[in-house]
């Protein structure tokens, strides 16, 4: 007797996880030829919980798996309602506190303000099959902020992120002067590299060449040869530093 209630418990267990049902956000649809889907995103659980993953197990215990990319457990029915069962009223205020607590223990990556934006129309790839690999990619983090910034958490950057993401656990290599194509490339958060950074970097140095009646001394003995091969008008070097190593001999006030 007790083994057949185990058995039907459990049987109940699967049935109730077997598919997304409730709340449909983070998840996307699947046609198969004898049943319809949903299934999570990337975007559902690529981001860290905002308390201790066990503490969101205490308060968010998985019926079956857990929320996991392109697998179709349904969510714990505590990040979303009171209910119970596919006809469970959604409570916006029990979501709201998921999403600020626990968001990948319920599958709610995606509507935390880091996920929550637009991606390009046009992206150079594929933005809802990005994995996580990806958006630490040395190859991808810097195409992905500016394509698909929904997909790794990067709608607060701006379009701007260091490919490497240890950039700015040493912040003078933006001022090495042997490092600068290094940190062009791979640290332009860190350093404000960006496009829109250099450009802007580009009228000031301009605006600042035109009103110049005195320099500063140059700093670095190397700025005649410096100058020769570009570094007065390159604008991978940022205006403070061509400032700062040869005022004189670049014309900057």
């Amino acid at each position: 007797m007790i083994f057949v209630s185990l058995t039907i418990f459990f049987s109940f267990i699967n049935m109730v996880s077997a598919e997304i049902f409730g709340d449909y956000n983070c998840t996307y649809f699947v046609n198969f030829a004898t049943t319809d889907v949903f299934r999570y995103s990337p975007s559902a659980v690529s981001c860290p919980n905002l308390i201790s993953d066990a503490a969101c197990a205490v308060l968010y215990p998985p019926v079956g798996n857990p929320p996991i990319p392109d697998q179709y457990a349904n969510r714990p029915l505590q990040c979303y309602t009171t209910g119970t069962g596919k006809t469970a009223p959604i409570v916006e205020d029990m979501k709201r506190v998921a999403v600020a607590t626990c968001p990948k223990s319920c599958g709610y990556c995606c509507l935390t303000p880091e996920y929550k934006c637009s991606n390009v129309a046009y992206p150079r790839l594929n933005c809802a099959t990005i994995t996580q690999a990806q958006c630490n990619s040395l190859s991808w983090r810097t195409i992905i902020a500016q394509d698909c910034p929904n997909s790794c958490g990067f709608c607060n950057m701006g379009g701007c992120v260091d490919a490497i993401m240890d950039c700015a656990n040493d912040v003078s290599i933006c001022n090495v002067v042997g490092m600068q194509d290094f940190v062009n490339q791979y640290c332009q958060k860190t350093c404000a590299r960006c496009p829109s950074t250099t450009a802007a970097s580009a009228l000031a140095a301009a605006v600042a060449a035109s009103s110049c009646t005195t320099y500063a001394a140059d700093s670095s003995p190397s700025c005649a040869a410096w100058a020769k091969n570009g570094f007065c008008t390159n604008m991978s070097y940022t205006l403070a530093q061509r400032k700062s190593f040869c005022a004189r001999i670049c014309r900057i006030c």
